[in-house]
């Protein structure tokens, strides 16, 4: 049949399975619109207040289903837009299609109105991209843009159409998407071999555990090799939920702001068996001290990952799940009680705490973990915020925990939490946010009210740039340069009016109460938490020290008075 570039841009995404978009219309892309609004009833169009949002939200819809998420631009500006969504996405391993449109094939390299390359803006922060100059290529584009995006270790994929392709016509036939097959050709018998024999060597083992173990949805393999192995159990911001944060042998996050359990264990390690990790320098911290008395075996899709960062003894490329389902048919139960009984006593002596007074970013998370039941969708900014969200909820399933690990993302949280609730209606999300990044893309909660959706939107307001100003008091003697925010923003007055409810909360029983009501509401909430300016995250590790160096306040506190004896 005789089809337009726009309808078939349309029939490509039903092919795909796509129900929900992400996008802000414009001239170029108008082609497009006009088919979404012939279809509304199959492919539903959520318009964000900003293209950036739109990005976020495609991704946020990505990481909590594993679908691929897609958001669209307009040329120009709007394609631009997404550029800090997509390099969020690549960073963190979201599949994700980004469909621009750019100024007719004839205008192209001519500074055209609006017309920007954004294919060669984007290379370096896609896996791959694509501009359409003939309608005949179109449908195969947007075809092999899903392929990529999910194959393997997953990504963002954009492909920018020029107006006129999706005018012109072309024959179009319809094609079964078949699913994407896992990576098995790689996963030798002699790794395997090699792991075992490692493994059953072992007698201080560890395990860390990251994004990759998430993405594969690898849980129930990686709990029985676990148990199998008998070894606790660190995790990456980006692997939470892989591995159940309520587990006996889970000791909490490695790195410069995870568990001196952790820290101390992986430095104590032999074997330091890595799930689905990228070995970022926020784990690691000195590269050339980490697990010092460890041997390295790794598993991971991406065979670029390995010895990247850190030097491995061993590997195993190929889909973690299917790395795991095979390891578990080999691996014999091993007994490590001795250690795991020392790594036990670390959890009892350095447990995570917080000031038990005043209302404070960790009692606000342990407050929403409690009235939620560890049931939630949680979001997250970047900053102090993220760090007592990943430190302080118990994350029990992967999917659960939705934030920017790799690139660090300041005005992620609100646009992915509404990607997140439109995926799953079900679900109670909540997105935690310092006032610094809730100011980014705070008009995304128009896009909340206009779409009806019951997310909760906490802010941490500690009216300075929280994380900023942390390494400012340790490292830069206090020299607060551009990172306070004492002005006269009304994070209530400002809910209101973009149409959600606002709650202003200055104690621990009031945001008790605020967040209870939240939880009763059918539509978007917004509760402004006053905390202190100088609440910091604990434990921490300084940059380039070793993991196996992390102070808590009380150390610093102890340090000062010995340096003033």
């Amino acid at each position: 049949m005789q089809l337009t570039g726009a309808q078939i841009v349309i029939e490509c995404l039903k092919e795909q399975g796509v129900d929900t978009v992400f996008g802000y219309p414009g001239g170029a892309i108008l082609n497009v619109y006009d088919e979404l609004y012939k279809h509304s009833n199959e492919i539903k169009h959520v318009l964000t207040s900003h293209e950036q949002g739109a990005s976020h939200a495609a991704d946020g819809y990505a990481r909590s289903t594993g679908k691929v998420g897609v958001c669209l631009a307009t040329s120009g500006p709007g394609a631009t837009n997404l550029v800090t969504g997509i390099a969020t996405a690549y960073m963190d391993s979201v599949p994700m299609v980004a469909l621009t449109c750019n100024v007719g094939v004839s205008l192209l390299g001519k500074d055209s109105f609006q017309e920007i390359d954004i294919a060669g803006i984007t290379t370096p922060i896609t896996k791959h991209n694509f501009i359409v100059k003939e309608v005949e290529k179109l449908a195969e584009t947007i075809r092999r843009a899903f392929r990529i995006a999910r194959k393997g270790r997953p990504g963002p994929v954009l492909v920018d159409i020029p107006k006129d392709v999706t005018a012109n016509r072309t024959e179009f036939q319809p094609v079964a998407i078949e699913p994407e097959k896992r990576c098995y050709e790689t996963i030798t018998e002699e790794a395997l071999e090699q792991a075992v024999k490692m493994i059953q060597k072992s007698e201080k083992p560890y395990f860390f555990v990251g994004g990759g173990a998430v993405i594969s949805e690898a849980s129930r393999e990686l709990l029985e090799f676990v148990e199998k192995v008998h070894a606790p159990v660190a995790d990456s911001l980006m692997g939470k939920g892989a591995f159940d944060g309520g587990h006996r042998l889970y000791t909490g996050m490695l790195g410069m702001h995870g568990t001196k359990t952790s820290n101390y264990g992986v430095s104590e390690c032999d074997l330091l068996i890595a799930v689905g990790v990228r070995f970022s320098d926020r784990v690691t911290g000195n590269a050339k001290k980490f697990a010092p008395n460890a041997r390295i075996l790794q598993f991971d899709v991406d065979p670029a990952e390995i010895n990247k960062n850190i030097v491995t003894d061993a590997h195993i490329i190929g889909d973690i799940r299917e790395i795991l389902l095979r390891l578990n048919g080999r691996v014999e139960q091993q007994n490590h009680e001795a250690w795991i009984q020392k790594i036990m006593e670390y959890k009892d002596k350095y447990p995570l705490k917080y000031h038990d007074t005043g209302l404070n970013g960790p009692c606000l998370v342990e407050e929403i973990y409690r009235q939620t039941k560890g049931d939630a969708i949680i979001v997250t900014e970047v900053g102090q915020h993220q760090m007592w969200a990943a430190q302080f909820y118990k994350y029990k399933k992967p999917r659960t925990l939705i934030t920017s690990g790799g690139l660090g993302t300041m005005g992620y949280g609100l646009g992915a939490a509404i990607g997140v609730q439109m995926a799953n209606p079900e679900k109670q999300v909540i997105n935690i946010a310092g006032d610094g990044c809730f100011r980014m893309n705070m008009n995304e909660i128009a896009t909340a009210v206009r779409q009806n959706l019951p997310l909760i939107q906490v802010v941490v307001n500690n009216h300075v740039l929280g994380m900023v100003r942390q390494w400012q008091t340790l490292f830069y003697e206090q020299h607060y340069s551009a990172t306070v925010l004492k002005d006269s923003v009304d994070f209530v007055k400002l809910a209101e009016a973009l149409g959600a409810r606002g709650i202003r909360a200055a104690t621990r029983e009031e945001f008790s109460q605020a967040f209870a009501q939240a939880l009763e509401s059918s539509g978007p909430v917004v509760i402004d938490c006053v905390i202190d300016s100088d609440d910091k995250v604990w434990p921490m590790v300084a940059p380039g020290a070793a993991i196996s160096e992390v102070f808590s306040e009380e150390d610093m506190k102890e340090e000062k008075n010995e340096q003033s004896l």
